[in-house]
């Protein structure tokens, strides 16, 4: 273990090495053997620290203000019997407009068809046979 890893588990767990995870302890352990100067600083750093988190304790709260601060909250609406006509409403408008919107794109896409043999007609033998000769 090196002095860098040393002191970022002092950090994390405080100077108490018992309280470390129990596979660092080791290479602690040997480590407190190698270099004790230096790891007494960090260790007497981590309890300067654990000592000034133990002194903290959290404000009070005056009696009754948790009460006053949650009647004062707003209420959530009250749900309306017929809340999703709506919203369902809309969808349907959306919808219908999408159809009208398709219907009249394809009706003025397309000329309408007065004679379907003059479609037929307009086609000769000789057009439509090269599309299917081979040699062509």
């Amino acid at each position: 273990m090196t002095l860098e890893r040393f002191a970022a588990l002092a950090e994390a767990y405080g100077g108490d090495v018992a309280r470390w995870p129990q596979g660092e302890r080791e290479g602690a352990a040997q480590l407190m053997a190698a270099e004790p100067a230096q790891v007494r600083d960090i260790l007497a750093r981590a309890d300067d620290l654990d000592a000034a988190l133990a002194a903290y304790s959290p404000p009070r709260v005056a009696t009754g203000l948790v009460d006053r601060i949650v009647a004062g909250a707003p209420r959530p609406p009250a749900p309306r019997p017929f809340g999703w006509l709506v919203p369902a409403g809309m969808g349907a408008g959306l919808a219908a407009a999408c159809a009208a919107g398709m219907v009249l794109g394809a009706r003025l896409s397309t000329p309408p068809v007065q004679d379907p043999d003059s479609i037929v007609a307009a086609v000769s033998d000789e057009d439509v046979g090269a599309y299917f000769d081979e040699e062509a």
